[in-house]
């Protein structure tokens, strides 16, 4: 069974026992999380879709870890004007395991 959900405004094919990287949480390393953004249900054949939510349906993750994402560079530079300005960014994530999808 696997689902699609919404969460800090991108949407993921989640199945039971994935991982994933989203958009930073408040919640700590080791709390449950429950999704109720379920947009889509596909199991084998049957498929059952949201307008825009299906209702009643859910999916419970525990958060693994918060962090930060590799460093990217964004470099400003105008020629012939000495103009540089260079400046790192690191964006957070949690880590969340998939546990149960409720339909």
């Amino acid at each position: 069974m696997t689902a699609i959900i919404e969460t800090g405004g991108k949407q993921y094919k989640v199945a039971e026992g994935d991982t994933l990287f989203i958009e930073k949480l408040p919640q700590e390393a080791g709390d449950k999380v429950k999704f109720d953004k379920v947009l889509a249900v596909l199991d084998g054949d049957k498929a059952t879709f949201g307008t825009p939510v299906v209702e009643g349906a859910s999916v419970d993750a525990e958060v693994v870890k918060n962090g930060k994402g590799k460093k990217i560079i964004v470099f400003k530079m105008k020629p012939k004007k000495n103009y540089r300005r260079k400046q790192g960014h690191r964006q957070p994530y949690t880590k969340v395991t998939i546990g149960k999808i409720n339909a």
